[in-house]
């Protein structure tokens, strides 16, 4: 099959794929023996799949060795490069197979970047058991995949391979003469294939492409030593995975460790969506609803510092604004913690929305404007600055309802003291 043509002119990457279960690295959660999916491979028994995860993590390479061993007949589609030309042509062939009481497994990389309607044409087919759909895509699938199919798919989550999985990658294939360049006597450095390992962050096509191209460079040069200072080369810029699904798994973490009074692991969630190129206005934004959520009252100087933090990253910009956003994620971090106006306006909001909606009483009600008195508004309202403490009680909600409750942290401590006086007053 063309689809695994491994020539010497394809990349060390594309050559270097596993033809069987046996030679996979990584993923064991899934692929270990008597794992689901292996099962399913090693007695072809395949259901529609979605395998979805980070680049270089070994989904495409799962769906070649399902093809290689399959009795299906398999079709494979790239959606970078199909439209709907391609779906329509490939589930006719899988409809003359399908009458022939033959299966088909159809393979779509990239399958998030079909549009709604290009999906929405693989649904009958898949429906009706015609094909087999296995889709490979680097972003959720709940978000990516219109519910129809992924719900009618089995999904399996690929993860960052781990460093021990991607150096017996690169070992194998220094040693490998046929797929490989174990015919280039490449002398790897230990420290060298460390750094690789490390810095391709669970890619093994980022690794194997730093192996190819300092391989390109010691031959040209004619000498066959790979260290360390020629790995820092080829890999002079870590890269940082980035999609849609990390942005929002990344900013979670962030606000949660400010929620929860660490730190460094802020300062950390914090330089990893710097480092990607995420907003920084967004992550001001973020902090400054931290500051209300979940500081609150308990130190009201919180929402003062986050808002002038962004107003700071508005007008200095990057790189700078990355230290004013630092100060404020701290700060928050370590403020004492409040969520009581988060959960009183949320309790309110409940209330105004199931229950009946209460008049504003008589003495409340506005009096600027001409005949309001004859209507009864404002009669009987006691100011209270004109009493001791500037308090006095009264009513000001018909409905006996506590939607605020204070915190004994921080400032709101001061604020639960007073409220309880008032309380038993009222």
């Amino acid at each position: 099959m063309e689809l695994f043509n491994r020539g010497r002119e394809a990349p060390l990457a594309w050559r270097m794929q596993p033809h069987i279960l046996e030679e996979f690295a990584g993923q064991s959660h899934i692929l270990a023996p008597g794992k689901p999916l292996r099962v399913a491979i090693e007695t072809d028994s395949i259901v529609s799949l979605i395998l979805y995860g980070p680049p270089g993590t070994g989904k495409t390479a799962v769906a070649y060795i399902i093809a290689g061993r399959t009795n299906a007949f398999f079709i494979s589609l790239n959606a970078v490069t199909s439209g709907m030309t391609e779906i329509k042509e490939a589930l006719k062939e899988a409809r003359r197979y399908s009458s022939e009481a033959r299966r088909t497994i159809l393979f779509i990389d990239e399958i998030h970047r079909f549009n709604k309607l290009q999906q929405d044409a693989l649904l009958p087919d898949v429906e009706m058991g015609n094909v087999i759909l296995i889709g490979a895509s680097t972003q959720n699938p709940f978000f990516s995949i219109i519910p129809a199919l992924s719900s009618r798919s089995m999904i399996f989550q690929f993860f960052p391979l781990k460093d021990p999985d991607i150096k017996a990658i690169l070992e194998k294939a220094l040693s490998d003469n046929e797929n490989g360049i174990g015919k280039d006597n490449i002398n790897l450095k230990p420290d060298a294939l460390d750094f690789i390992a490390r810095n391709s962050e669970g890619d093994a096509r980022r690794a194997l492409n730093a192996l190819e191209l300092g391989t390109f460079i010691l031959k040209s040069t004619g000498r066959n030593l790979y260290d360390i200072a020629l790995a820092k080369e080829v890999l002079h810029k870590k890269a940082v995975y980035y999609n849609e699904d990390e942005h929002y798994n990344t900013i979670s973490a962030f606000i949660k460790s400010m929620r929860g009074g660490d730190p460094d692991a802020a300062l950390y969630w914090m330089a990893k969506m710097i480092e990607a190129g995420e907003d920084p206005l967004y992550i001001a934004r973020r902090i400054v609803i931290c500051a209300s959520e979940d500081v609150g009252n308990a130190d009201p100087q919180a929402l003062q510092i986050a808002v002038s933090a962004m107003k700071a990253v508005e007008s200095i910009g990057m790189p700078e604004g990355r230290i004013t956003l630092a100060q404020a994620a701290i700060y928050i971090t370590m403020s004492p913690k409040s969520n009581a106006s988060y959960t009183g306006i949320e309790s309110a909001l409940s209330e105004v929305r199931e229950e009946r909606l209460s008049e504003v009483p008589q003495h409340l009600r506005d009096t600027h404007y001409k005949g309001a008195s004859r209507l009864g508004a404002g009669v009987g309202y006691k100011y209270p600055h004109n009493y001791s403490g500037h308090f006095v009680a009264q009513e000001y909600l018909p409905r006996h309802k506590v939607f605020f409750n204070p915190s004994e942290e921080g400032y709101e401590k001061i604020f639960k003291k007073r409220l309880e006086k008032r309380r038993v007053v009222s």
